[in-house]
Parts: C-alpha cells; sequence; structure tokens
C-alpha cells in the first residue's frame, strides 16, 4: 500500500487524489450515458453547471467536517488543511451541502429534481468505492487491530495507518459496500414505483452499512455520547430514520 502511486522529482501522483478524480470521472460519463438513454431533457450547460457545484459544494463540505472532526491537529498545522490530496473527506460532510446545492439548482432551473437524484443515487456508491481504494492506498479510514486471516499490515512510512500492525481492511469493506450498492441500486432503478425512491434507498442503506463498518474503524474520527458512536454513525441513524420515513411516506403517496 502506497500514499504515492507515481514519483519525479517534486511531481507526486496521490493515490488517493487519483482515485477521487477516477470516481468522479467514471461516475460523469456513465451519468451521461444513462442521460442520453433516458427521457430527461437536460443541456450540456445545465449538466456541466450542476455536477460542477456539485462537485466543488461536496469537497468543500467533506473537508470542511474532516478539519472541524480533527481540529486539535489542524489548529497546529494550519498548512495541512489545504493538502486534500493527501487524504481526509467525509462523506457526510459533502453529502448535504452537495444536496442542497444540487437541488437548488434542478429547482431553479426547472430540472426534474427526483428523476436526476434517483438517475446518480447508484453512480454516487460507484464514485465511493474509487475514493476508498484511494484511502486504503493512503492508509487513511484505517482498521482496528485483529487477527483475522484478512488483515492486511501497512509498512509504507508515508501511510497514515497504524504501522507494522494487523488492521482491519476497512477501507475495503467501504470499497465493497459502495460497489454492491451501485450494482443493486441500478438493478432496483428499472424496479422503483416513484421516483425519488432510488435516492431515499441509497441513503438508507448506505447509513445502515456504513454504521457497521465504522465499527471495525480504529482511526480518529470524532465521537458522542461518551464515546459510543463515532461522528459518521451519528449522523448515519439520524440519516437513516429520515430516509425510511420518505420512503414510507412516497409508498403511501402512490397507493392514494
Amino acid at each position: 500500500m502506497s500514499p504515492i502511486l507515481f514519483q519525479s522529482g517534486r511531481f507526486h501522483i496521490y493515490a488517493y487524489g487519483f482515485f477521487i478524480v477516477v470516481g468522479f470521472a467514471a461516475a460523469a460519463v456513465l451519468a451521461v450515458l444513462k442521460v442520453r438513454k433516458s427521457n430527461i431533457k437536460i443541456s450540456f450547460e445545465n449538466a456541466t453547471e450542476l455536477f460542477f457545484y456539485t462537485v466543488l459544494s461536496a469537497f468543500l463540505g467533506s473537508r470542511i467536517l474532516y478539519v472541524l472532526i480533527n481540529f486539535d491537529f489542524f489548529r497546529q498545522h494550519p498548512l495541512q488543511t489545504f493538502k486534500i490530496w493527501e487524504g481526509g473527506l467525509v462523506f457526510y460532510g459533502g453529502l448535504f451541502p452537495a444536496a442542497v446545492v444540487a437541488f437548488w439548482y434542478m429547482r431553479r432551473h426547472g430540472l426534474p429534481v427526483w428523476k436526476l437524484a434517483d438517475l446518480i443515487s447508484p453512480l454516487i456508491a460507484l464514485g465511493l468505492s474509487f475514493g476508498r481504494i484511494g484511502c486504503f492506498l493512503a492508509g487513511c479510514c484505517y482498521g482496528k487491530e485483529t487477527s483475522l486471516p484478512w488483515a492486511v499490515v501497512f509498512t509504507n512510512p508515508d501511510s497514515l495507518a497504524r504501522l507494522n500492525v494487523p488492521l482491519h481492511p476497512t477501507q475495503l469493506y467501504d470499497a465493497a459496500n459502495g460497489l454492491v450498492l451501485f450494482f443493486f441500486l441500478s438493478w432496483m432503478e428499472k424496479r422503483k414505483t416513484c421516483d425519488g425512491q432510488i435516492f431515499w434507498l441509497f441513503l438508507f442503506l448506505y447509513s445502515m452499512t456504513r454504521f457497521f463498518v465504522e465499527i471495525f474503524r480504529g482511526d480518529p474520527r470524532g465521537f458522542f455520547f461518551a464515546d459510543l458512536l463515532s461522528t459518521s454513525q451519528a449522523i448515519g441513524i439520524l440519516l437513516a430514520i429520515f430516509s425510511l420515513f420518505m420512503l414510507f411516506y412516497m409508498k403511501k403517496q402512490v397507493q392514494r
């Protein structure tokens, strides 16, 4: 596991940043292909602006929450705040501002909000899967110590993980989770009963699965309620409850 994929003099290609870019690029290409096959009418200009504003707000939000969770470290090393390519994004921190910005943009331009939300949701899961591979190579989001046969040992001194001890490969758990969600939600798209269902189903399933992956995490990431829940677990519980409510609400609306 090497945090740096390529190095030539002072030029570096960091694994984390590389796979984040690959994930966004793959999601963008698939989004274009899916829009062309659908009956959704959206201009190239609107699609480009929507993608740019959503990605920008997601990056800013996810980085800000990461910095806040690890505020003591960044207060002592303020320049590290800007080294986003080395790792340090929190999905939930990017989800909320990205969702608000995307919904605002779509409403303003008269775009079908829930149809586009359903179309994009499986692709977010795919992007997360790529991102977690970058996490694994960088060593961030590492797991607790374990004696399981699939434990991983980080030895690279540039890695962000604990070194020379067997750890849960929690990054790969999340990567596999994202890939499974991508295929399942893509399958569900053809079977949905109303627009918006895939979006809320994605949030519910991701919140629940992420909650369990967090149990095996060993990196410092903020806690609530006397260290019983991590920041992501606490947010995930609230999001899962709200998503479940929305799924039942939409089901009732369809029945009516």
